[in-house]
């Protein structure tokens, strides 16, 4: 996986998290191939649990790695619903696979809409240069 790899069925944010839009309203995030590039490998992860509120730009959780520590921040407004609980033991899943087995965790939006203002695979690829 290239660390410029971004589907293009997802949302991004200028932090490098990634927005998955599912089918009961839920949104799925976690961080782009680049942000766990950036990373090297990753050794811990510290998600928020069910039932916290998150805003925009709020850090809710941190991804440790060989290299160092960065914070995981909420790309929208809502409540957490689910966390990745496979990440506990397995937190390399977040470099084998960001954009499945590596998510991080899930948010019921306050405002289902918020995801559209996030940007499109096009503006992230941009935004990377």
């Amino acid at each position: 996986m290239s660390a410029h790899d971004t589907p293009d069925d997802l949302r991004y944010t200028a932090e490098h998290e990634w927005v998955q839009q599912r089918e009961d309203g839920v949104v799925r995030v976690g961080i782009t191939a680049y942000a766990q590039d950036a990373l090297g490998d990753v050794v811990f992860v510290t998600l928020p649990e069910d039932g916290t509120p998150v805003a925009p730009g709020q850090a809710c959780g941190e991804v440790e790695s060989t290299k160092s520590v960065s914070d995981v921040f909420a790309p929208i407004t809502g409540t957490v619903t689910a966390r990745n609980a496979a990440l506990d033991a397995n937190p390399e899943l977040v470099n084998s696979s960001p954009y499945g087995e590596g998510w991080m965790f899930e948010v019921r939006p306050d405002d289902p809409a918020s995801v559209d203002s996030l940007l499109d695979a096009e503006s992230y690829r941009a935004l990377l240069g």
